[in-house]
């Protein structure tokens, strides 16, 4: 005998066993009873045509055939036909309430889930107000009862939602879904459900998925797709993926294979400036037994968020996060509790560009139906705060799976079958204030050397100002030296490139109590090979006004220096001041020498010896540019490391 999934427990069997030969059913009628028991050979052998046929037949031979009614509704759920189903249902539920002492809390789940909210409120009032359960069913039906006020309450304030479908470049007679967008919103990766053989129906035991990539043109639309090609595609089934922020690391699902750990597991391939490389499993620190899918690669490259159902959780899926320790290699994934997960499914996160907001899937949170779209936000002290439910209609009575947000927080897209005859496409849609993340802009170009313009691959590293963290480490794609950098902008930030046997380079970003700046920094940074004589400008060096104390944000670029200096023994350098022409020359000479020397004691403090280490200030007298705006003498006012 089959295994529904039934609009009720015992719902098919109604408390007893419907093939007992004793069994009292509520109709006396032997013909109406022989329709009956054909229906239900019919409907145990999956023929629901047949049993839908015969238990009409019963219900004609006798209109108050409770268990008739409860079958046919079973039957029309099964075939997708909801309302019939609910129809059914109370009339069964009419003909005899106590025939199923449950039956109103049960219908009002079937109403719920159908968005029948009203309907499902009235039905479950109905259940309460009899009164005869235990607490603990009791105590569940007004847990229920709040869940849904909550849904009357959601669509009674809808928020603004109007999906524009990507159009032809991007969607297909066939099934589009799981989207992934670069950080620049230049290319966009998506999964497809196409043919094995187009010379072949589309049906289950034909079909594949892949990926599939557009790039943006110049009039901010996008040309129409491509295949991703071999790899990452192969004969079988690659799925839910996410692009790093840069493009260079595409993580994703795949299952069933030889080499893989359990039914699902997350593999990873890199770009080389033509082409994906092979696909790389991540290793039994991210991957079990059990089915883990469903990833989401943080900005920085050090965290990955993932679904998975294996033990320790909250039940069913959950979602976990594995980190990278000092080596780059994965540690052991942990859950991300109960603020997240909860008994029901949680699926599909995808992690802002701002790591500071997640949003993801859930049954098990205040829901409109079997699965939302919801948020969280991690606050100062680490911690992920209570999910957010993103509002009625972006979430329905339906299932809501899978949807990523742009950088700058404005837009969503996601995948959807709503309109009748589509399938699946994907759209995208304007975000509501409340439910943005934070701003995020990033900084593009390209690292070469100064002298030949060759690329560099060279390591960057931009840190909180305030707390001294690494907030996103990254390279510069090898060959080319081209990089994509996010800048989130609620704080300041110094960044750093480096690269062994050349100077490193430094800047800072100013973005604290910023949210929102719509201009990307596009810069190309020229790397000077350590050489006698060359010179840079140390832009995270800074001071207390009209004064030589450093001020702690400048520890970061001090540490720099003194790990340049250790990394490279035979080195002496010059520290030099200098400054703008307000003030007398005298005054600016004092100042100069005494900023450079403040430099030279902390390296000193570090440990550097005193022998490479010469301090010299220049006052005003060799300026940059000239000193005549506010913006010009801000540039003047610097600190130099010179190799002598």
């Amino acid at each position: 005998m089959r295994i529904r999934i039934l609009i009720l427990i015992t719902l098919l069997y109604f408390g007893f066993a419907f093939h007992s030969p004793a069994q009292q059913y509520h109709s006396t009628s032997k013909k109406a009873i022989k329709h009956f028991n054909a229906a239900l050979s019919y409907f145990d052998a999956m023929n629901d045509e047949l049993a839908l046929e015969f238990i009409n037949k019963a219900i004609n031979a006798d209109k108050n055939f409770v268990e008739a009614y409860m079958m046919k509704s079973q039957i029309l759920k099964d075939r997708m036909d909801v309302e019939g189903a609910i129809q059914n249902f109370q009339k069964a539920l009419k003909l005899d309430p106590s025939f199923q002492p449950q039956g109103y809390m049960i219908l009002a789940e079937v109403q719920f889930n159908a968005g029948k909210y009203e309907d499902a409120l009235k039905s479950l009032n109905t259940f309460i107000s009899n009164g005869k359960f235990q607490k603990l069913t009791l105590a569940k039906a007004e847990e229920f009862k709040l869940k849904i006020e909550y849904a009357i309450n959601a669509v009674d304030n809808p928020v603004e939602f109007n999906p524009l479908n990507l159009g032809a470049s991007i969607n297909s007679e066939y099934n589009e879904y799981w989207p992934s967008l670069t950080l620049d919103e230049s290319k966009i990766i998506f999964t497809v459900m196409v043919p094995k053989d187009i010379f072949q129906e589309a049906n289950m035991n034909n079909v594949q998925e892949d990926f599939y990539i557009s790039i943006k043109n110049d009039s901010g639309w996008w040309n129409p797709r491509e295949s991703a090609g071999s790899p990452p595609n192969t004969e079988r089934n690659e799925g839910a993926q996410s692009f790093s922020a840069d493009g260079r690391f595409l993580f994703f699902t795949a299952c069933n294979r030889m080499e893989g750990f359990g039914k699902c597991d997350i593999y990873y391939s890199v770009f080389t400036g033509s082409r994906w490389g092979n696909a790389i499993n991540l290793g039994s620190a991210v991957n079990t037994k059990h089915s883990d899918k469903h990833p989401s690669i943080s900005s920085d490259n050090k965290t990955l968020y993932f679904a998975s159902d294996r033990p320790g959780g909250f039940g069913g899926l959950d979602i976990w996060y594995a980190e990278k320790d000092e080596s780059g290699k994965w540690k052991m994934a942990k859950n991300m509790g109960d603020s997240i997960n909860t008994p029901g499914n949680e699926q599909s996160p995808f992690i802002h560009p701002d790591n500071q907001t997640l949003y993801f899937s859930s049954e098990g949170h205040n829901n409109l139906g079997s699965g939302d779209i919801f948020l969280s936000r991690r606050n100062s002290e680490d911690k992920w705060g209570k999910a957010q439910n993103l509002g009625y209609p972006i979430n329905t009575h339906n299932n809501e799976i899978g949807l990523i947000v742009n950088p700058q927080g404005t837009s969503a897209f996601f995948s959807s079958d709503r309109i009748e005859g589509k399938g699946m496409d994907i759209y995208s849609f304007e975000l509501p204030e409340e439910t943005r993340p934070i701003f995020v802009s990033y900084m593009k170009g390209r690292v070469y050397d100064a002298n030949s313009y060759k690329g560099i691959s060279a390591k960057f590293q931009l840190i909180d100002l305030e707390t001294g963290r690494i907030s996103i480490e990254s390279k510069s794609n090898f060959g080319e030296g081209d990089f994509l950098v996010p800048l989130p902008t609620n704080k300041n930030f110094a960044l750093n490139v480096s690269h062994p046997g050349y100077l490193f380079y430094s800047d800072h970003f100013e973005f604290a109590g910023i949210h929102k700046k719509s201009d990307p920094f596009l810069m190309d940074v020229p790397l000077k090979r350590i050489k006698k004589g060359e010179s840079i400008v140390l832009n995270n060096i800074f001071f207390e006004f009209d004064s030589h104390e450093l001020l702690k944000e400048s520890k970061i670029e001090l540490d720099k220096i003194f790990e340049f200096l250790n990394l490279n023994p035979l080195i002496n350098i010059e520290i030099s001041g200098h400054t703008d022409n307000v003030g007398s020359n005298e005054y600016n000479q004092n100042l100069s020498e005494n900023r450079a020397e403040a430099v030279i004691n902390y390296l000193l403090s570090d440990g550097i010896n005193k022998g490479r280490l010469i301090s010299k200030g220049y006052g005003s007298m060799m300026p940059v540019v000239p000193n005549n705006s506010d913006e010009n003498r801000a540039k003047n006012r610097r600190t130099e490391l010179k190799i002598l």
